[in-house]
């Protein structure tokens, strides 16, 4: 059981720790101290079920399933461009970080559906959690054990993510600061997106 335990942590937390949509999300909502506790559960309550649910078998259906697959790589890589484009503007202008200073913070409902949409709606999510560990974990001695090792990672990673950007947040407030951040996130988002739409194997 251990050895399985030990596997999925180690798998889980390979690619989880890997920069994506999700962690560049829960770090911007650090840094901003705006809900970052309960993003972090609920990006951690999200992986959990995905993993599970592709160690007990959704990984296979969505293997056979070309059509399903198609549906969440172009969904996915539609929102990851609007969401690279909202970074990109809010990089550009200059007042972006005082505007948002005057409207204040967003409620936590908001933010929640927010970090949903970035969880759910990016493809590399399901990829990773369901085909890719979900797989793995089928095949394992104890996949029950794999899969709760593969929460545990992910229950690691984020709660650590949260804190820690929050406990620097005074350090790293600055406007250049948060203009480099927000450079940064676009890139990314707008990198996977072209992955996704210039790979035909993909979609």
């Amino acid at each position: 059981m251990w050895q399985s335990y030990v596997n999925g942590l180690l798998v889980a937390a390979g690619l989880i720790i890997a920069l994506g949509a999700q962690n560049a999300f829960v770090l911007a909502q650090s840094l901003r101290r705006e809900h970052h506790l309960p993003v972090a559960l609920l990006c951690v309550i999200c992986d959990a079920l995905l993993v599970a649910a592709g160690v007990f078998g959704l990984a296979a259906l969505l293997a056979q399933s070309p059509v399903l697959l198609g549906i969440a790589r172009w969904g996915g890589a539609a929102f990851l461009l609007w969401y690279g484009a909202q970074a990109l503007l809010r990089a550009c202008r200059p007042q972006a970080l005082n505007q948002a200073a005057r409207t204040g913070p967003r409620s936590r409902r908001a933010v929640l559906l927010s970090a949903l949409a970035v969880t759910l709606l990016n493809p590399h999510v399901y990829l990773d959690t369901v085909l890719l560990i979900g797989s793995l974990g089928a095949q394992q001695r104890v996949p029950g054990a794999y899969a709760i090792g593969a929460a545990s990672a992910s229950l690691i990673w984020f709660f650590c993510l949260a804190l820690g950007a929050a406990w620097l947040a005074p350090w790293l407030a600055r406007p250049s600061t948060w203009r480099l951040i927000d450079l940064g996130v676009a890139s990314m988002m707008l990198s996977i997106a072209w992955q996704l739409l210039s790979n035909p194997q993909m979609l």
